[in-house]
Formats: structure tokens, sequence, C-alpha cells
């Protein structure tokens, strides 16, 4: 029996304003994690270990900072002569060019593109969570059970529940219920924006409902899109029992940081069975001199620490001098703490400089520092303070 033929298109393409500082010159799958990661390589590296090799990344906003990033694919093995990375950018010149809005209205946009490739099962993920799933399981589950969509879910937190597609699973796990960004969830299984379409099917529905919907267009998939599919009895759940987190604001992202320098992490990112793989090569060793104190921490490569780091994420070329303090923080490339300086409880983005007995930070809400600002020495950021990069 032939393998099905399974297309994976990763949506790229929103803004992140969640993120605040952290998107204002990046794309949100373009943001760090973990050190050395960025966030997209997490639906990549699933695409390789699935054996999936046609995938597709719609990009919108910044796209520079991820095609620099993606380059040809060859970390996760998508460097091919036939198939491979592919990367869909707004265009114009028919009537579904111009600037998607939303999830939906990316995919009816190359809908044209996807019914050419005529694939068995269409992949749809999102490239702003960490976790690892087998994408190919998912897609057998879905072919042999009559859905026209299999939503992959996974619990969340009561208070958290209305940031996402809540759905309700009945026997045989048929979907029963889909509420989009519900008031008041009616259970806490939430999708963790991972689908897989019966292409023909969902591309001609997408169709229809865009003829009738107005002006708001399609929007986003958990719309118009999924609610149609639901209500006509054609989903399906596949629950992901492991590790999930979307990090789509900054207390999560703080967070999610927070959940990995766990003496054991939710995730094993280097396990030999399933790594996650990024665009890597560029930095040396991390260096600890010897006047400096680290512990429960991610130390990456090219860093420089002379202080005392504890509880943080030290992302490449990071430089804590000696007498600087870091406590519960995520550093991001090239960010340098100076002698005298703390930082509590803080994200600080690509080139921050920490002047001379500079504060940043305390308890509460997380302190938000933007590419490329300067602190300057004996200065003081609040708790909660968000801090610009400067203009010009």
């Amino acid at each position: 029996m032939a393998l099905p033929r399974i297309l994976a298109l990763v949506l790229a393409g929103g803004a992140g304003g969640r993120l605040e500082l952290l998107t204002e010159r990046r794309a949100k799958p373009a943001v760090p994690f973990g050190g050395v990661y960025r966030l997209i390589d997490f639906p990549l590296s699933n695409c390789q270990h699935s054996q999936i090799s046609d995938v597709w990344v719609s990009v919108q906003f910044h796209p520079t900072s991820l095609h620099d990033h993606l380059a040809n694919g060859r970390p996760w093995d998508l460097d091919r002569t036939v198939g491979g990375l592919l990367t869909l950018p707004p265009y114009k010149g028919t009537e579904r060019g111009g600037w998607n809005t939303g999830t939906a209205d990316s995919l009816w946009r190359h809908a044209d593109l996807i019914r050419e490739f005529d694939a068995d099962a269409l992949v749809v993920a999102s490239a702003d969570a960490v976790y690892k799933l087998d994408y190919r399981e998912v897609v057998h589950a879905h072919l042999g059970s009559g859905a026209e969509v299999t939503m992959v879910t996974t619990e969340v937190a009561p208070d958290d529940a209305s940031r996402y597609g809540i759905v309700e699973v009945g026997d045989g796990g048929r979907v029963t219920g889909y509420a989009y960004k519900p008031d008041e969830p009616a259970t806490t299984t939430a999708t963790n924006e991972v689908f897989v379409f019966n292409p023909s099917p969902t591309l001609d529905r997408l169709e229809a409902l865009n003829g009738n919907v107005g002006d708001e267009g399609l929007e986003d998939l958990g719309t118009h899109l999924l609610p149609a599919q639901t209500a006509e009895g054609l989903a399906r759940a596949y629950p992901l029992d492991g590790y999930w987190r979307d990090v789509g604001t900054v207390p999560a992202y703080w967070e999610a940081h927070r959940e990995f320098i766990a003496e054991e992490p939710p995730l094993d990112l280097d396990d030999p069975r399933w790594p996650v793989h990024t665009r890597g090569g560029r930095r040396s060793a991390a260096r600890v001199l010897s006047q400096a104190h680290v512990e429960d921490s991610l130390i990456s490569g090219g860093t420089r620490v002379g202080g005392d780091v504890r509880g943080s994420v030290l992302s490449p070329g990071v430089v804590v001098e000696a007498g600087a303090t870091v406590v519960d923080s995520v550093l991001l490339p090239g960010v340098r703490v100076r002698a005298g300086a703390t930082v509590t409880r803080s994200v600080l983005d690509d080139g921050v400089d920490v002047g001379r007995g500079a504060s940043i930070g305390g308890e509460g809400e997380i302190t938000l520092v933007g590419r490329a600002a300067r602190v300057a020495g004996d200065s003081e950021l609040a708790a909660g303070a968000r801090f610009p990069e400067p203009e010009g």
C-alpha cells in the first residue's frame, strides 16, 4: 500500500502583537527560544521526524527575519531538488493576491497551489508553540476516521481557556462542539493549532464560505471553517498527551523558559531520537569565568559569564560581566549586562546594553526591554516596565 501524500503548511504570517517589543522587528516564528532555537524550529523539526518532505511556510510580517533563518531548509532536511521547503509570501496578480487577514484567509489564498499539489492530507500548523508531535501518526488516524478535519487537542488551564479554540468531544473522538476564543469556555480542551484536513472538501468549503461571510472575510480557521465542519459532524479530535506550550504572550514566553531550566525539563530538546533542529554553527563554546556563579540556567554558545546568573536563559553572544547579576530572566542574542547591573524577572531583546549599576525589573510583572536599547548606568526600570528600542 502506497504511503499517503502529505503536504505541510506552516502558518508563519501572524503579526504576533501580544509579544509586544519582541515582534516589532521580527516575525513571531523567528523569536528566539531556549537560547539557540527559534519558534519555527519546532514545527519544522516535527515535519522532519514525521518524514514529511514537502513543507510550505506562509510568511507575511518581517519576512527577512524568517528567510535569514530558514535559508534553504538544510537543518530540517528540506534542501531538495524536488519538493522540500517553499516559502509563500503575499503576492499580487490574481483575485487571491494581497495581504492575509487570518489563517483561513491564508489557506484560501493558496488554494490553487494546494489543489495542484494533490495531497491526500494537508497538515496545517502554527509556528508559535513549543511541542513535539509525529504529524504522520495524526494523518493516519485522520485518514481512517472519515473526518474532514482532525484537530489536535490539549488541556489548558481554566483561566486561560478563553484564548483558544475550545472543543467538546463525544464518543469515538467526534467533536460535538467548537467555540473560538469563547468568553465562557464549555471545557478546558483546546485545539493546539495543528490540524489535518482533507484538502479538496476543505477548500471547496472555504470557497462557499468566502461567498457568504461578507466584508469581514474568512478570518481565522476557527472563525467560520472549523465551526462549519463541526456542525456537520465532520470533525475529530486527536489528543496530544505530551507537553505543549503556547508562547504567544510575554508572560507565557517567560514562563516557558522557566520550565526549561528545571532539573528535568518538560522536553529533551537534544533527545537523539527526536532532536529539535535549528540553523546553527555560528557560535563558539560558552565561557564561564572563574569568578562566575551559575545555577539552574541555560547557557548558549558564544556567551561569556563573569557574574552571578540564576534561573535564567542566556542566548548566543550574551555577556554578563563580573559583578553583574541576572536572575529569573531571558536574555536574547548579543545582550550585555555590565558590572554592577542587576536584571530580575525580565526579557531583554537582541543587543540590549545594560549600563553599570543599572537595575531592571523586580518582583511582579515581567519587564520587557526592546532590541538594541541602552539602559544607562544607575538607572532603574521598575517591574512591569516596557522599554522600547531607540528610534533611528
